[in-house]
């Protein structure tokens, strides 16, 4: 049973519009909200195992501004690239041409595993005025505050990867597993957000092409984080972090954000890793003011 939706009020104000086509040689499936002749144009870029679906919440929060959400290659209904593998690289060139053919000098948005890709893309060479980084990974997720967790799920992706095909992808979409990993992240005490959550995550977290570009994609999520690209962002840079975030501390976030030449540091209280779930409406805050700074 599909839960409520407790942004959908005000995201059904918002107009959305679905588009396709190809660029390069791979195709990209992107969704627009917003009005399309806002002054502001966000490209937003979701973390991983997710898709578009996942910022919508703070879209929602986001009226009069044009977002552009791309699903990456090989997730939601972006098919994988036709060559070349899904390391961070091949996703910092996708995103360079996605930005350059559709959305030219938009503010660039990056959550989780997406502030990986948009930290890499910008640092070399991606021409954009400013960068928001959501729940940035801001330190090795390894030795994060549940780096016993994150050794334990590269386990669980090895053996997704190793097993026979069919069980291999029976694993990595087993539902259990997948409620598993969204009650460890939630922390609200809201029970409809905290059942919205879970709804999501069950609806989205397993919507991947198959097991080789989710493997690929999660040894860039835990081998990268944004540390290694800051001091190559000259852009006014703007951090969402959470109190409560079990990937990457708060004192790992203030850290980085030493390390931008203009960087400001907004954190979240009572919230982990699912900002854009939890709390989207002081996210939203925080990117309005940033934008009108």
């Amino acid at each position: 049973m599909t839960a409520p939706h407790p942004y959908a009020e005000a995201l059904s104000r918002i107009p959305v519009s679905r588009h396709e086509r190809t660029i390069g040689d791979d195709r990209a499936v992107w969704w627009e909200y917003g009005p399309a002749g806002a002054d502001t144009t966000i490209v937003a870029v979701h973390g991983f195992r997710g898709d578009h679906h996942g910022l919508e919440p703070v879209v929602a929060h986001l009226p009069g501004v044009r977002v552009v959400m791309p699903d990456l290659p090989g997730f939601g209904r972006t098919p994988p690239r036709t060559a070349g593998s899904h390391d961070l690289p091949s996703y910092a060139e996708w995103l360079t041409r996605f930005v350059a053919a559709v959305a030219p000098g938009a503010v660039m948005l990056g959550h989780s595993f997406g502030s990986i890709v948009v930290a890499a893309a910008v640092s070399r060479g991606l021409p954009t005025p400013r960068v928001i980084l959501v729940n940035p990974i801001g330190a090795p997720a390894l030795e994060g505050p549940r780096g016993v967790l994150t050794r334990g799920a590269v386990l669980y992706y090895a053996a997704g990867a190793r097993l026979p095909r069919r069980l291999g992808e029976a694993l990595l979409r087993n539902r259990a597993i997948v409620r598993v990993m969204s009650v460890s992240m939630a922390k609200t005490r809201d029970r409809e957000v905290r059942a919205f959550v879970h709804d999501q995550h069950d609806r989205y977290f397993s919507d991947f092409a198959d097991r080789d570009v989710l493997r690929e994609a999660f040894v860039t999520s835990v081998s990268h984080d944004v540390s290694e690209f800051a001091a190559h962002i000259p852009q006014p840079t703007l951090l969402i972090a959470a109190e409560r975030d079990d990937i990457t501390p708060l004192a790992a976030q203030r850290r980085l954000a030493t390390m931008f030449d203009d960087a400001r540091l907004v954190e979240i209280p009572d919230v982990g890793h699912l900002i854009h779930y939890e709390t989207p409406a002081a996210a939203a805050a925080a990117i309005t003011d940033f934008l009108a700074g």
